[in-house]
């Protein structure tokens, strides 16, 4: 997770894959390990695995909703649809809440940053002799990063309308 006003990459979570269950993992931690927050507002694209059934009942259970008030995943309530997920987990009142970008727009560019960052800084001239190294080399690479070179990101796009 990038946090937007320091520039530092918070709550890293470094897996092999991106499944619902690693994603809505990765809110978990950042969640339980961000003290003093209150409250949490994730941006996040359109992907399906931002609309799952493990995202939806973790976010329930920290607002002290029962699994039963949320019907069930392809039949009814809040899990019977992608688009169900997504309105109750863009809730106003919510603790956690989740801000999606609209469809087909560049995917967060703040992210695209920092990703570009990473790959010219540390894995187009790395080597790495194992997932367990290039796991040690990210970590530090994001310690290293948050140290010396975090920032926020001047936002300098002015817009243009859309011509047709």
């Amino acid at each position: 997770m990038r946090e937007v006003a320091t520039g530092k990459i918070e709550a890293s979570t470094i897996n092999e894959t991106r499944t619902e269950t690693d994603f809505s993992g990765h809110i978990e931690q950042t969640v339980e390990n961000t003290t003093g927050a209150r409250r949490w507002w994730f941006i996040v694209d359109q992907l399906n695995t931002h609309k799952s059934e493990s995202l939806v009942k973790l976010v329930a259970q920290k607002e002290g909703m029962k699994e039963s008030e949320l019907g069930e995943k392809g039949k009814s309530g809040i899990l019977q649809t992608m688009k169900t997920r997504q309105e109750f987990l863009e809730k106003d009142g919510h603790r956690i809440r989740f801000i999606y970008t609209p469809k087909h727009c560049s995917w967060l560019n703040q992210v695209e940053i920092w990703f570009s960052i990473l790959s010219k800084k540390l894995i187009k001239w790395g080597n790495f002799k194992s997932k367990e190294d290039l796991q040690g080399q990210l970590e530090k690479f994001i310690e290293y990063f948050n140290e010396t070179m975090a920032k926020p990101f001047k936002w300098t796009f002015k817009g243009f309308p859309l011509r047709i």
